[in-house]
């Protein structure tokens, strides 16, 4: 024995050592173990594998033989190396580049808050809406001119505005005098601009009609689900809200087409066991495509305790149960799209990203959405403007009309954010076999540990993606034809 004592701590380097015919060395991956004991490989492009409990153990001594069926699985997915694969490195780093080539383009969705005002009161909304008459809370001219101003100031080909509330038709002539200005101003950019209005389609007239027509503008609504469910999710005066929206559908696309409106729900306690209803009324209503949210912990949400009434296990069952639905509709003939698994399911399959700001790694704050709220202050996200509404301006970033593009941009506040967002480097997601599909979201993460990076052991927003990721894989997995077929039309090229 050595004077060091190293022959009781470690075995001969004979025994790690491959005694197969097999010369391969691992590419960077990630592992996870699924329910049935199988083993999930993810690399760093987000390709993926699964492989028998057995079929694991054998690649991870090195003694995975070639003509194992696994071994071309795991060659051409990137997770080995051997002598006649020289390319495997190139094309690896390729991929890598298609996916993160958004980082490069930077911002492109810039949100508007033109006013607070709104005339409904629902208990989940994320932001401290305000009366009608308070005109106060409406953003000014002036400030609108140097949110465009800034808007412009991004790198990226492709700008979208988007206008939210409150309730933003109620300030309709600022809009009005956004996109004028903003159209007048990309005469010169040549940008691929496009604007959106989310509203609860309360104030849709003829003259918002005319107006959207006129531009080219897409409208955003929320659909909670049938009539009983959306009008105590969202109440409003006379309880008619669900009548107002579902007749307001059907107006835009008679009058600008069937394209120009979307909608989205949130899930509050009382949508738990009715997801088939909710999924039923987005059927009856013509849409195809449905995004099962859950509520996030901003605004009335926590101030109403609505954030606290059901935990991230009732929401995963909820979810599953919708999907399953979905999914049996898709079998029956019904094309139906869950979109949430789509945005996933494009980053599993596809060489893209699928470029949602919350599973962004970096996050998307700042670099891939930025907030005007309706005072000149600007934020990281809408989450973060969210946030600030609570009186918590942690991700205020800057003011307009006082701070510069570039102070604004370079703000300590969003280089920090973006650096501890870095998933390669947070504790728990840099070993993480879902790395490749998921982000950091600091806002979440301060709202609800008051740390940006967060125990994510303890982190619903983990507990959720995760949860979803693993089950998708899954029925990828399951070795049903159909169901495979389906998630992958859903993704997105």
């Amino acid at each position: 024995m050595d004077s060091l004592g190293l022959a009781k701590r470690f075995s001969p380097l004979s025994q790690f050592r491959s005694e197969s015919d097999s010369n391969y060395a691992f590419l960077p991956f990630r592992f996870h173990r699924l329910v049935d004991q199988r083993v999930v490989l993810t690399n760093e492009v987000g390709e993926f594998t699964v492989l028998s409990p057995s079929d694991f153990e054998l690649f991870s001594e090195h003694r995975l033989e070639q003509k194992n069926p696994a071994y071309d699985a795991l060659k051409s997915r990137h997770f080995l190396l051997d002598s006649d694969s020289s390319v495997a490195i190139d094309l690896l780093s390729l991929k890598a580049r298609t996916k993160y080539q958004y980082v490069k383009q930077f911002t492109a969705l810039h949100i508007f808050v033109v006013s607070l005002r709104c005339d409904y009161s629902c208990p989940y909304c994320q932001v401290s809406r305000q009366t009608t008459e308070m005109g106060r809370f409406d953003m000014s001219e002036e400030t609108a001119r140097a949110a465009i101003d800034f808007t412009f100031r991004s790198p990226s080909p492709a700008i979208k505005i988007e206008f939210q509330g409150g309730e933003p038709l109620l300030n309709l002539p600022l809009i009005r005098f956004i996109v004028t200005n903003a159209k007048k101003r990309n005469e010169i950019e040549k940008r691929d601009l496009q604007f959106v209005i989310a509203t609860n389609l309360s104030y849709l007239d003829s003259d918002v009609l005319a107006f959207c027509q006129e531009n080219d503008i897409f409208l955003s609504t929320s659909l909670d689900g049938p009539e009983d469910l959306h009008n105590k999710n969202r109440p409003r005066p006379g309880q008619n809200g669900h009548a107002l929206t579902v007749k307001a559908i059907e107006t835009v696309r008679a009058e600008l087409g069937r394209e120009r409106i979307s909608a989205l729900m949130t899930t509050t306690e009382a949508s738990l066991g009715r997801v088939r209803d909710i999924i039923d009324e987005y059927l009856v209503r013509g849409f195809r495509n449905i995004f099962l949210r859950s509520l996030s912990p901003y605004g009335f949400a926590i101030k109403t305790k609505n954030f606290d009434k059901y935990g991230t296990a009732r929401w995963l069952d909820f979810y599953r149960e919708g999907l399953a639905y979905i999914l049996d509709l898709n079998k029956q003939g019904i094309p139906f799209r869950e979109e949430y698994a789509a945005l996933i399911l494009t980053q599993m399959l596809t060489p893209y990203s699928h470029r949602f700001v919350d599973l962004q790694s970096p996050a998307g704050l700042g670099i891939s959405a930025v907030v005007f709220n309706y005072d000149g202050d600007v934020y990281a996200s809408d989450e973060a403007r969210m946030l600030a509404e609570m009186g918590d301006k942690t991700f205020r970033l800057g003011t307009l009309n006082r701070d510069s593009y570039e102070e604004i941009i370079g703000n300590d506040v969003l280089l920090r954010a973006i650096e501890e967002s870095i998933t390669d480097s947070v504790p728990m997601c840099r070993d993480c076999a879902f790395k490749p599909y998921c982000g950091s979201d600091p806002v979440y993460h301060h709202a609800t540990q008051g740390d940006w990076v967060g125990h994510k052991a303890k982190s619903g927003f983990c507990q959720k993606n995760m949860g979803i990721f693993q089950h998708l894989i899954e029925l990828l997995e399951s070795g049903d034809e159909d169901t495979r077929k389906i998630l992958e039309g859903w993704a997105r090229t």
